[in-house]
């Protein structure tokens, strides 16, 4: 915002090359073209030649844009994908050596953060460059989410079916499905209405604590968050309504305030 109060779209340039008031003054210093500088960010994000992975992403999603877009979330990076397989088969080995199911106590929370972190001003280094793709912000997250729930869904049975207690299909699709489904919709919703992967992260651990501890208190049972069959349909509920949430917050055009 200007001093004004005015967007920056209303006092910018019409080739982008620098800033200006109203009534014409230039707001950017003289010697900074603007335009040259943005296209040399997209120049440098765009420059790296796809890898294999990009490429069968391109194919599958018919959009080269999208597909750099996916391969560039953040919690689908190496390093982010080395901490969750850590923090996962901590939890199998604490399973093993206990028999309470850590892996589908800690898979949500982990989830949660993941989603949180898979789009957003701040964390996301190609998120600036995003804002000027033909593909919309909702799509862009939709596959984001998709690909972030699914890699830790992914990872989080084999931890578990690694420790021999995944249980029948209904219970796995209870304890596993339906609570991290709705640990990462809260994270997503927190995450798009504050703008901030932060305050995602943070609700979806503090949500899911929460949710824990109460489930404990109530039934005495670590696992009863989990294990209560009479969660699934508010589970599901809240899902449903964190799912609108983050998709009315992402209604606003690109470049509104």
């Amino acid at each position: 915002m200007t001093e004004e109060g005015m967007s920056w779209e209303a006092v910018s340039s019409g080739d982008g090359g620098n800033w200006t008031r109203p009534d014409g003054e230039v707001m950017s210093p003289p010697d900074v073209d603007l335009c040259q500088v943005w296209t040399g960010v997209a120049a440098e994000v765009w420059r790296r030649r796809p890898g294999p992975a990009e490429r069968v992403a391109a194919r599958l999603l018919r959009s080269p844009g999208l597909a750099r877009a996916l391969v560039t979330t953040p919690s689908l990076l190496l390093g982010w994908v080395i901490a969750t397989v850590v923090v996962l088969a901590a939890g199998a080995a604490a399973t093993l050596g206990t028999g309470t199911p850590y892996v589908a106590l800690f898979a949500p929370a982990v989830a949660g953060a993941g989603i949180a972190y898979a789009y957003g001003p701040g964390i996301d280094p190609a998120w600036e460059l995003s804002q000027s793709m033909a593909v919309s912000d909702r799509m862009v997250l939709l596959v984001r989410a998709l690909a972030v729930f699914g890699l830790n869904a992914a990872v989080g049975l084999a931890a578990s079916a690694a420790t021999g207690v995944t249980g029948s299909a209904a219970a796995l699709t209870f304890g596993w499905l339906v609570p991290m489904t709705a640990v990462c919709a809260l994270a997503l919703a927190a995450a798009t209405v504050s703008r901030s992967a932060y305050v995602g992260v943070a609700a979806a651990m503090s949500g899911w604590t929460i949710m824990v501890l109460a489930g404990k208190a109530a039934a005495g049972r670590l696992t009863a968050a989990i294990t209560d069959s009479s969660l699934l349909l508010p589970y599901l509920a809240f899902a449903a309504c964190c799912g609108a949430v983050a998709w009315y917050a992402t209604r606003i055009p690109r470049g509104a305030s």
